[in-house]
């Protein structure tokens, strides 16, 4: 008898740190892709703001007249950032591009001061940069206003259809880890079957012997959720110790909402899928346990 209980005693410790595995590795899948939903807006913001709007002075222009103009341009509500170019860097910046000076037979400097504008995320489309454009062109010490309006289209036509296959993948990834989670409880839930009917022979009500199962449950969906946010951290450290500069994408906030997503997820589908099973063999009488 003893022997056996260790057995069967063994035998559920083996189902449990299964269990702890599996739903680990499907929390970390699902971390992922909490992770990837959220940092894609953050994405998609970075590659926007990082598009630049040239805009191109009058010779008459002069530093002191340009860097008034980097306040003005700081105040419109369209502005993420400004950077001035005088003529003598841009000569400087073009002729180590194209390692001669186009000034020493010429005899001038032909290239002109510059603005260069970051626009905020919103701004960053094709109708916005055209009333833009208009708006500084009218101003008498703007010379022309240049912008890459194809690199702009493309930039946002390849974002919407990341986030269209980001929220396909996010359906389909739920619906697959929630089948897994709940067939790897399931068969815990089985191989007790009969204790729940010994138990229910008994007289027990079906809440209490549903509670041990709902906070074994819990447990291991607490357990997993921890070690899965172990892992998760672990991967976002070596990002960053092999780019620090994803700190502009990736920020604080973006991790505690995965860490928060994941404890939810792995109690709640592991507390879900076990109050399911026990009810499903509660309602079977001992004829129909021997057949399944």
């Amino acid at each position: 008898m003893g022997k056996r209980r260790k057995r069967a005693g063994g035998r559920h410790g083996l189902q449990v740190v299964t269990l702890c595995i599996s739903t680990t590795m499907v929390l970390v899948l699902l971390g992922l892709l909490v992770f990837f939903v959220l940092t894609a807006r953050n994405l998609s913001a970075y590659v926007r703001e990082n598009l630049t709007v040239t805009v191109m002075l009058a010779d008459s222009v002069g530093d002191n007249d340009a860097r008034l103009m980097c306040r003005e341009m700081y105040r419109r509500p369209y502005t993420r950032g400004v950077d001035y170019i005088s003529k003598e860097q841009a000569q400087r910046e073009q002729a180590a591009a194209m390692g001669a000076d186009p000034s020493e037979f010429l005899g001038f400097n032909p290239f002109s001061a510059t603005l260069e504008v970051r626009l905020k995320s919103p701004y960053a489309n094709r109708d916005s940069l055209r009333w833009i454009s208009s708006e500084l062109k009218k101003d008498g010490r703007v010379t022309d206003v240049a912008y890459q309006e194809d690199l702009m289209d493309a930039v946002n036509d390849n974002l919407r259809k990341f986030s269209v296959v980001l929220l396909a993948l996010a359906l389909l990834l739920t619906c697959v880890s929630f089948s897994l989670i709940n067939s790897t409880v399931r068969l815990s839930v089985y191989a007790r079957r009969f204790r729940i009917h010994t138990m229910k022979l008994v007289g027990a009500s079906w809440g209490f012997i549903r509670r041990p199962f709902l906070r074994s449950a819990v447990g291991i969906g607490l357990l997993a959720a921890v070690l899965a946010c172990c892992v998760l951290g672990g991967g976002a450290f070596l990002l960053y110790s092999y780019e620090p500069g994803i700190v502009a994408v990736v920020t604080w906030r973006e991790l505690a909402a995965t860490g928060v997503a994941v404890f939810v997820f792995g109690v709640a589908i592991t507390a879900f899928c076990s109050y399911v099973s026990v009810n499903k063999f509660l309602r079977m009488s001992a004829g129909d346990l021997y057949k399944i």
